[in-house]
């Protein structure tokens, strides 16, 4: 397949939809970010990668990272973590505090922000330092050892991170967290801070395409935790638009508020579109579009 033929025509597909949407208003140091930008890459799992428009711009990658968090706890830890948070989708916002107390302090899943404050915490327990580890893992699988955290996202975050404290201190309250609530916050907000490219990401998530081969060939995670990584990346990585986001594209997928969304075609490739423009629900306007036309195109789906 002409890889460079389809992304130029998923590109051409979205144009009306760049732009549209609002930005990340809550988070000051995203709010001011030009709505115009596009970008797409796809990696194929023999490590080659195309890519159109601004798909090698870096930009936050905010909830994307959740789905590195997760990846790294179950390769150290294995099951374990499932006792701490659920695996079915939400229903409700990303930071809901409601359904919280409805499940006695245990998270719906791993991707809301309760449930990666809880593999926040495993991490930092695992490793003594969360962010750190996040970090050189993105670095080794995207092979770009510029992948930084960027201060003032991280500094704007914390600045106005009131909701994610009570989530914390919630959890806490039920022993939920093992780690100090300032240290678990500290180390979500930079992991969420993170500037990577369409091209970056494509690459470090590769390993989910290759059913748990990192870059080198290595095993980093058993083929049944890339399986089931990617089963609730389709039910839950899209926030309470999960089941809108499997019905138009049919992968797996995880974004981020920052613009990104990091899906996968099992067996194939790896696929990170950006573009700031949010819908009501926190998910890229035009990324969205890019993955359905994508999907459309190819025929490449889960189903």
């Amino acid at each position: 397949m002409d890889y460079q033929a389809v992304l130029d025509e998923v590109a051409d597909a979205v144009a009306p939809q760049i732009g549209r949407g609002q930005a990340a208003g809550y988070i000051p140091a995203l709010a001011e970010v030009d709505l115009g930008g596009f970008g797409m890459a796809l990696a194929d799992v023999d490590g080659s990668v195309t890519g159109v428009g601004d798909w090698q711009v870096p930009f936050s990658v905010q909830s994307i990272s959740k789905a590195f968090g997760l990846a790294l706890v179950l390769a150290q830890d294995g099951e374990s973590l499932w006792g701490r948070v659920g695996r079915e989708p939400s229903g409700t916002p990303f930071n809901s505090l409601v359904q919280l107390e409805y499940e006695n302090g245990i998270p719906r899943n791993p991707f809301i922000n309760a449930g990666a404050l809880v593999v926040t915490d495993r991490l930092q327990s695992l490793t003594g330092d969360a962010s750190a580890a996040m970090l050189d893992f993105l670095r080794t699988e995207s092979g770009n050892p510029e992948v930084a955290f960027d201060p003032g996202v991280a500094s704007s975050e914390s600045e106005h991170g009131d909701r994610n404290a009570a989530l914390a201190h919630f959890m806490a309250s039920y022993g939920n967290l093992d780690n100090p609530v300032q240290t678990v916050l500290d180390h979500y907000f930079r992991q969420c801070s993170i500037a990577m490219s369409c091209r970056d990401l494509a690459l470090a998530g590769s390993f989910l395409a290759r059913h748990g081969l990192g870059t080198d060939g290595s095993r980093l995670l058993a083929e049944r935790e890339a399986k089931r990584i990617n089963a609730v990346m389709l039910t839950c990585g899209t926030y309470d638009a999960a089941g809108d986001f499997a019905y138009r594209v049919g992968l797996p997928g995880k974004s981020g508020v920052g613009g990104g969304i990091l899906a996968v075609v099992p067996g194939r490739c790896t696929l990170c579109v950006w573009s700031p423009g949010l819908d009501m629900r926190g998910n890229s306007v035009a990324g969205v579009a890019a993955l359905d036309a994508f999907t459309s195109l190819t025929g490449w789906s889960v189903f």
